[in-house]
């Protein structure tokens, strides 16, 4: 959003009392809002947006979005009286906007006189419906025992140096909500970028075709820190647009949540704020919220709004604050394995700390398969015997193994090379997904499967499908 000095009515207050980094304290003030939007000139006479963060009788403190190069105290400050908006409507489909919302994509800004607060505003809890409804990433291992439900917030916990960027562009490029693909949206945000893997990014939403049904937002490296703030609460904007009022079913990605709250915490720093836990402000658990819980279905609208968080675990600590808050907020996690990786998986996902609290109400008869809800279970149980089967092996080595021990442990290896491990450019179906976890529980006696009841394997096991093709 571009905005001038002179397009703002009002007075035009002189002078700062200090600047520390990107923000400014400004003094002499009155009648000032939190979360008003601000434009600022200073002396190279470059008008720059940014909005109030802190109040008090008299002052204000400014936080200023674009480069810090240039800012004095000798500077020129309005306030607009409203907090930071941006136009939304169907154009912005297709399009790729900056952390302030202005198009970086050659083409011109969205026109329209529909503003809306990037800010959003809460769902009555009265009126929020329960996410039930599957949708397909054509990924096995988070479509057959992770299951993303729409209304969700189901976020990915990555280490630096695993492939969480092309996992997330291969769900960017292949999720989909069954039977309804024209209806459904990507909104992608990045924060914090660099800028060889924001051309990975757009190479894939455009070799791939996803351009023309996503929205991109992107914060890169290179620029202000401090629009990270921002850049999640733009895309959420757009999100909940599209979902809300287009009535589409819209996934959202925010990548790197981990640069937000490094961003987070510098803006602390800078007002120096008391810290809480690992330098972090106290307020980030709410502040966190304020984005998670922008996620899910309103009752009367047939659009939904679904979220997957990805974010790096500083030394792949998951009590780190950033994924421990997370947990606290979402419902559940997607964790990727290092070990994995090293074996040559892709996708590196272990299942087995992993959870998708909503999957259950986004399964079975109508929704995948009514199967669906016992493989996944069996599926749990058998790859956790061959785990610690695996784990024992290394101490009493696979001779010292019982039989039924080497076979579970030959099922676990089956699973993460045939089931978990997929090409990148590999989009299988619900149906594919649960074949073939069919295929690898024949490996194990039928009266192993303890978890899966008799009408669904005499209707699905392989053994019984030959008996029955023949």
């Amino acid at each position: 959003m571009v905005l001038r000095l002179e397009d703002i009515p009002g007075l035009i207050y002189r002078g700062a009392k200090e600047i520390r980094r990107s923000l400014l304290f400004v003094e002499g003030v009155s009648g000032v809002g939190y979360d008003e939007m601000v434009v600022v000139r200073a002396p190279d006479g470059i008008d720059r947006v940014g909005r109030v963060i802190e109040v008090g009788r008299g002052f204000a403190v400014i936080q200023v979005f674009g480069g810090e190069m240039g800012l004095q105290t000798d500077i020129a400050v309005k306030f607009t009286g409203s907090t930071f908006k941006i136009p939304v409507s169907d154009e912005v489909l297709g399009r790729m906007f900056n952390g302030r919302f202005e198009p970086i994509d050659g083409m011109p800004p969205v026109v329209s006189d529909d503003l809306r607060d990037v800010n959003g505003s809460p769902i009555n809890p009265a009126a929020r419906v329960y996410p039930n409804n599957f949708i397909q990433t054509g990924i096995s291992a988070i479509d057959g025992m992770l299951s993303l439900v729409r209304g969700q917030k189901l976020p990915i916990f990555s280490e630096s140096g695993l492939p969480h960027n092309r996992i997330i562009a291969q769900i960017a490029r292949q999720a989909t909500v069954l039977g309804e693909a024209e209806e459904f949206a990507i909104v992608f945000a990045a924060m914090g970028l660099k800028n060889d893997e924001a051309r990975f990014f757009i190479e894939q939403f455009r070799e791939s075709g996803a351009i023309e049904r996503s929205v991109i937002i992107l914060n890169l490296a290179d620029d202000p820190a401090i629009e990270r703030l921002l850049t999640p609460r733009i895309a959420l904007t757009v999100a909940e647009y599209m979902a809300f009022d287009l009535e589409m079913h819209v996934l959202a990605i925010l990548s790197d949540m981990t640069n937000y709250c490094e961003a987070l915490r510098e803006i602390s720093a800078a007002r120096e704020e008391v810290p809480g836990r690992g330098g972090y402000p106290g307020y980030m658990y709410s502040d966190l919220a304020t984005i998670y819980e922008r996620a899910g279905i309103i009752a009367g609208r047939k659009g939904s709004l679904t979220q997957m968080p990805v974010l790096t675990m500083p030394g792949g600590d998951l009590r780190h604050p950033i994924p421990d808050l997370t947990g606290y907020i979402t419902e559940g996690q997607i964790i990727l394995s290092r070990e994995l990786y090293s074996r040559g998986i892709y996708p590196p996902i272990n299942v087995l700390p992993s959870l998708s609290r909503l999957m259950r109400s986004g399964i079975g008869p109508g929704k995948t398969r009514d199967d669906h809800k016992d493989v996944a279970d069996q599926l749990y149980d058998a790859y956790s015997r061959g785990v610690r089967a695996r784990d024992l092996a290394r101490i009493v080595g696979e001779m010292g193994l019982s039989e039924r021990e080497r076979r579970y442990l030959k099922f676990a290896d089956a699973f993460e090379k045939r089931f978990v491990n997929q090409g990148e450019y590999e989009n299988r179906s619900i149906d594919e997904t649960l074949d073939l976890a069919w295929e690898l529980l024949a490996m194990l006696p039928e009266e192993e499967l303890v978890r899966i009841r008799e009408k669904y394997i005499k209707k699905y096991h392989p053994k019984y499908r030959a008996a029955a093709a023949s």
